[in-house]
Order: C-alpha cells, then structure tokens, then sequence
C-alpha cells in the first residue's frame, strides 16, 4: 500500500484520463461533465487521509478492495486497475467487467468485489481522491495457486527386503512454490526437492530413497504438501509391499510344564511367517538320524515314551523365493522321578543291673538319613521347584540324623565301659571269698573227728582269734 500526491491544477488531465478509459462517446462525454462539475466543487485536502490495505486471495474466490478516507468532506473517490482503467467513479462503473460488484460507497469509502479471481487478475490497483492537491493510494492483490496435481511414484511395486528404492513425489502449477513432506507410517524421512518455474507457476518434485525391512512391509509411504492456499493436509501415499525370507519359531505343545523326563511324550509345534508364505515346513535332526518312534505331520513332531537316546538338536526348516531360515530346539531327557521317603524315629532304651545294685537307664533318639537320593539333572535350570525342595529336605534330615548318632554312640562306649568295670569288681570280691572258706578248711583231713581237725588246724586255739569272718 502506498499513497502519492497528483499534481496541483491537474483536474482536467485527470478527467481526460477517466474519459479515455471509456470507450463508449456517450459515457465519456457523462464523465466528463461529472468530472468538470466536480472539479469547481474540489476542496483543499487539509485533514483527509486516503488509505487502503493489501488484499491476499486463492483463485477462484472472492477479492474485496476498500478505499477509504478518514474525515471525508465528500470529495470524489475512484478506483483504477492496474492497466489505469477506472473500475469505479463515485458509484458508477465505467469498465464493461461484471465480476466487479459495487458493495458500499459513502463520502468515507468506496468498496468493490472481484469474483472468480485468476491469476490474471493479480497487480495493484489504485484509489484516488479529489483534493486539492490530489492523493492517491494503492493495495496489491496476491492470487495464490494450490497445486492442480499430486502425484506420488515407487520405482517398483514389490521390493526385497534389504533392497533401496527410489519414491518420487510432483507437485505441478502452483503459486507460490509448494513445501513437500516425507513421512513412512507416523516417520518423517528426508528427501531432495526440485522446482521448476513456468510463467509465474512452479512444478516441485521431490525424491526419496528408501532402504526397505521386513517389518515395511504394508506401511504407507506418504507424500504430503504445505502451501498457503491449501487448508488442512493435502496428501498421496502408497503402501508399501516387502517380500522377505521365513521367520522360524518353535513352539511346545506337550509336556505343558517344559521339562521332559523318560517316558514322557514330546510334541513341537514349527511356526514359519514369511512373503511369499513358505509352502514346505520340514524337520529333520542335526548330525543324527530321526528316532524311529517319531512321527512328523506338517509343521507338528511327536516323540512318545521319551528315552535319553532321543537326545539331541531338532531342526524346523521353511523356505520360500526369498531365502530360507531355519529354528533348532535341544532335547534332553532327563530321568524320570523318584520319591523320598517321609524321615522315621527310633527310640532305644538299655537298663543294666550289678550286685551292687547298679542301675543306668540310657535313651537315644536317632533319626536316620534318607534311604533315597533324586538323581539331580546336569542343567540346575532345568530342575523343577519340587525336586529341588525334596533333596533338600532329604540333605537337612541326613546332617540330624548324624549328630544323633554320634550322641548317641558316646553314650554307649560310656555305657559300656561302665559294665565292664562292674563286672571285673564283682568277679575280684567273689574270688577273695572263695579263699577264705579254703583256710578255715585245713587241717581236717588227718583228723579222726571235728574236734581233732580244730585243734590240729594251723595255729590251734592260739589262731582261733584271726578266723573271723569278714562281710562287705
């Protein structure tokens, strides 16, 4: 927007020009009276103000140009385009262009419409006020050009996984140039814009390399345009279509709880994902061959009554155009379970009696080990929590029954040596008696009677005082 001051005294060069804007002779000869009228009526411009504001629209729309005047003392107002033809004089439009439509004029303002805007119509147009001196004002209309066409190409419709392809986005006649987007799924990408201008319009193309996974396969590429003359996302896409090998996963239907033990039965289930989708699933076992026993249906093995000669690496083939990949599962058998006897109690009780009435009473109390051990497995992963807790109890009750034994055969050497003693006593006093009774006895085989064997004993009456008899 700018303003310019005509000319003092320029009144009839400026009906001139009105005039020869006017091709028709009647109306140039109307505004040139109107012109000559206005002009002895022409105030001086002390305090008017003529201002106007630039117009920005989309083609096709609708532009609104307003000249307006602050503190208007009602001189003439009209409106040029930018060829300088007079589009409106006051409310009266001398220019054969219907789109131009009259919406409001008062001593204040003159405003028109443009419809159907093109880009032809883009330019200044300028609003003049008769004063003295004359002032003149211009607003510049911007005619904005969405992208007529959208077009998003993929070098090939079906890429390999690990391959690169070239994407390449257009964007043709807009104004001004348009910004483009790259995104896969919710990913932005980057790419390498072009643009090319043609009369006053731009063609943009944008391209993008792309280096494609498994995991693309089905995700949209999208092509995405920012212009201002676009509301909201104006947008392309392709999906994506990624061939890529097999996925291999082996699954275990049976047992439930994962450890195999012998006699047990094993069924795996071979699970394979790939595009093409692989149509041969196979099984076979690494350096070894199949057991006899198994039995192979599709993607299912099934191994009955397990025994450790099954052991071994089992391998789940697939394959497709792509490539081929293959999952192996470890077997290992383990023995089959054993059961731990509940730990018992035995109680001993040993009462011994001497001549001298001795009597010792001895209790032991003895818990013996576990008569049964679990063969642990060679893996301690592969052990369950109820095996685990069984040998463990099992070690807890050998330590007790341990200590108890060796009390208990303290108990029995002190025992045993106790009898031992009683007995070498008893048999000492038995013996010492014995000997008495032998030397009381001397001296009665010579005599004729009892009392002869007495006086002719040792000693006679003389020793009848040391034959007493002694008792414990």
């Amino acid at each position: 927007m700018a303003s310019a001051v005509l000319p003092s005294g320029s009144q009839c060069a400026a009906a001139a020009a009105v005039a020869a804007a006017a091709p028709p002779p009647g109306l140039r000869l109307r505004l040139l009276l109107l012109l000559l009228s206005a002009a002895a009526l022409i105030p001086t411009g002390d305090g008017q103000n003529l201002f106007t504001k630039d117009v920005t629209v989309i083609e096709g729309e609708v532009a609104t140009i307003s000249c307006q005047v602050n503190k208007s003392d009602d001189s003439v107002i009209q409106l040029l385009n930018p060829n300088r033809q007079t589009i409106y004089f006051r409310d009266f439009r001398p220019l054969k262009d219907s789109r131009f439509q009259l919406l409001n004029f008062s001593s204040s303002e003159l405003k028109v419409s443009l419809t159907n805007v093109s880009i032809s119509d883009e330019g200044r147009y300028f609003c003049q006020l008769y004063t003295d001196p004359p002032q003149e004002s211009y607003t510049t209309i911007t005619v904005l050009v969405p992208p007529r066409n959208l077009m998003i190409d993929i070098q090939k419709d079906t890429a390999v996984e690990g391959e690169e392809i070239e994407v390449n986005c257009t964007a043709m006649a807009s104004k001004p140039a348009t910004t483009i987007r790259w995104f896969k799924g919710n990913t932005e990408l980057k790419g390498k814009s072009e643009v090319e201008e043609w009369s006053d319009m731009y063609t943009v193309t944008s391209q993008l390399m792309l280096k494609v996974h498994k995991e693309d396969d089905g995700v949209p590429v999208i092509c995405q345009v920012e212009h201002p003359a676009v509301t909201g996302n104006l947008q392309t896409q392709r999906y994506l279509e990624v061939q890529y090998k097999p996925q291999v996963h082996i699954q275990m239907t049976y047992p439930l709880q994962g450890l195999t033990r012998e006699g047990d039965a094993l069924e795996l289930t071979c699970e394979a994902i790939g595009k093409p989708q692989p149509v041969m699933v196979t099984w076979v076992r690494v350096d070894d061959e199949m057991p006899q026993h198994a039995v192979l249906s599709g993607p299912n093995l099934f191994i009955n009554n397990l025994n450790k000669t099954d052991n071994g690496t089992y391998r789940c083939e697939a394959s497709n155009t792509v490539g081929k990949a293959h999952s192996d599962y470890m077997l290992y058998v383990y023995d089959p379970p054993t059961t731990i006897p509940p730990p018992t109690t035995t109680t001993t009780t040993t009462t011994t009696t001497t001549i001298l009435t001795i009597i010792t009473d001895t209790t032991a109390t003895t818990e013996p080990a576990v008569h049964g051990l679990t063969q642990l497995p060679n893996s301690a992963e592969e052990l369950d929590s109820e095996d685990l807790s069984d040998s463990r109890a099992g070690e807890e009750g050998s330590i007790r029954a341990v200590d108890h034994a060796v009390i208990g055969g303290v108990v029995a050497v002190v025992v045993f040596a106790m009898l031992c003693l009683l007995i070498i006593l008893g048999r000492y006093f038995a013996r010492h008696k014995g000997t008495y009774f032998t030397h009381e006895a001397k001296g009665a085989d010579d005599a004729a009677d009892a009392d002869t064997a007495i006086i002719n004993a040792e000693g006679g009456q003389n020793n009848s005082e040391e034959k007493k008899e002694y008792f414990i």
